[in-house]
């Protein structure tokens, strides 16, 4: 721990303190398993701190070396760990679940989670060796994602599902022999992947039945074998390098009741639309030809209207400064929102928000914002106009900067586009999200409506002022 010690003092800079104090608490006083693969949405709920001080703390620590970062992608019925990996370059965009026998297509904002795992620097936990892990701490710690809220009578609930369950090192065969109950049993391995269902129906039978399984690195599809309620004889056969830990699940109620408890996790979009992963990972994250499916990000563009007669009429230098300093306020007015810049073109900015409600209320900060300036300033030169809208879209690595592609963004762009000077124009999916809802009704903001063409899109579009 005494190379962490500078690490931390370091943090500090950069993060909020009673955060880093809690990391550090964490980090050297917490049993090993509450350092792998940390959900820091929980950390921060268990510790009544800021979720967007927590997240920037832990970006902060994963770059000074405290911590590795790991993307996972889930499979969203079981919340099983998939993949793993060290950026999103190795998100595929196929998946499948043996376990739950399904394919998936992953969704940043779904099925891809973000995690921290402390170093083995700072500190050695036993998931730094995860062959060392007995079966039920492997699927505890690296198996199960970190949403899944496992209760606190885990091993025994375990138990109470689990047939029997076997370690087979590289190159080894074992035999299990037991007695199939009525039902659907799942031999599934964890290590590897690997699945074979049995339903077990029919009428009972005292005849000695007998399969064989066979583990390797190549994934075999899932089977399904019918059998009567009676004995049965398994020969597991590993051809893998590595161990396997193959075991007998009762697929039942109290199964999907344990895998069914569940809490929110750090998602890869929530992540992607954090300002200072922005800022500290920039184009460490998509490979040039990768595309990643997001089903709802709010895309928010600005632009300084007359900006170039601003220069004619205060000068380049007092304008230059107005512009820089309105760069400014909004930056960190979208940081403030959970939200990212994704990048300014000219006198405009594009950012990205995991919410509508968010990127309203950051609209809502802005024209604020902008009033104040021209107030403190003495002038009325600064008249922002503000587009929003919410949608699916695709992240993508454009210009060696991460960014976004598809409709959703063109829309948004466009709407921004209508708007006049100091107005906030919106699309339906912003104003109808609940959320969002709210805020307008707090303020006494009623929107206004009206069908506008937007260049790209067939049809009129319905497009909302807020006052």
């Amino acid at each position: 721990m005494s190379e962490a010690d500078p690490l931390f003092a370091t943090l500090r800079q950069s993060a909020d303190a009673d955060t880093v104090a809690a990391i550090e608490r964490l980090v050297r006083e917490a049993p090993d398993r509450d350092l792998c693969r940390i959900n820091v949405l929980a950390f921060a709920a268990r510790h009544g701190l800021s979720e967007q001080r927590v997240i920037s703390a832990f970006l902060h620590a994963a770059r000074l070396g405290l911590f590795e970062l790991s993307w996972n992608v889930l499979c969203p019925s079981c919340s099983g760990v998939l993949d793993a990996g060290a950026s999103l370059k190795s998100v595929r965009n196929q998946e499948y679940c043996a376990f739950c026998n399904a394919g998936y297509e992953p969704t940043l904002d779904e099925t891809v989670e973000v995690t921290f795992t402390v170093s083995p620097r700072v500190r050695h936990i036993a998931a730094h060796s995860p062959d060392e892990l007995s079966f039920h701490e492997y699927l505890r710690q690296l198996f199960f994602g970190s949403g899944v809220d496992l209760p606190d009578d885990y091993l025994q609930r375990m138990d109470r599902i689990m047939l029997d369950a076997i370690e087979l090192p590289a190159g080894e065969k074992a035999q299990v022999s037991l007695q199939l109950p009525p039902g659907e049993i799942v031999l599934f391995d964890p290590m590897t992947h690997a699945a074979h269902f049995f339903q077990v129906k029919g009428e009972p039978t005292a005849e000695r039945r007998t399969t064989s399984i066979a583990y390797s690195k190549v994934k075999a599809p899932t089977e399904t074998t019918e059998l009567p309620p009676g004995p049965l004889r398994i020969t597991l056969d590993n051809r893998s390098r590595e161990r396997v830990l193959p075991g007998l699940w009762i697929s039942g109620h109290e199964m999907h009741d344990l895998m069914g408890r569940r809490r929110p996790f750090l998602t890869a979009k929530r992540l992607l639309t954090n300002q200072t992963f922005r800022d500290l990972y920039r184009t460490d994250t998509l490979e040039i030809d990768q595309r990643l499916k997001i089903t709802s990000l709010t895309f928010l563009f600005t632009d300084l209207k007359g900006s170039t007669d601003l220069y004619e009429r205060v000068g380049d230098l007092v304008a230059f400064d107005l512009v820089q300093t309105h760069f400014k306020v909004l930056n960190e007015i979208v940081a403030d929102e959970g939200g990212a810049v994704v990048k300014t073109i000219g006198d405009a900015v594009m950012a990205t928000f995991p919410t509508p409600d968010r990127g309203l209320s950051a609209a809502l900060k802005m024209r604020e914002a902008m009033d104040d300036l021209n107030r403190r300033a003495n002038t009325g030169d600064l008249l922002l106009k503000i587009g929003l809208h919410e949608g699916p879209c695709l992240a993508v690595n454009l210009n060696e900067r991460q960014d976004y592609f598809g409709q959703t963004v063109n829309i948004a762009s466009r709407v921004q586009g209508l708007a006049d000077a100091r107005s906030i124009l919106t699309t339906a999916p912003v104003v109808k999200h609940p959320e969002a809802a709210a805020i307008l009704r707090a303020g006494g903001l009623n929107p206004t409506a009206e069908q506008r063409a937007v260049r790209g899109v067939a049809g009129d579009v319905a497009v909302y002022e807020i006052p």
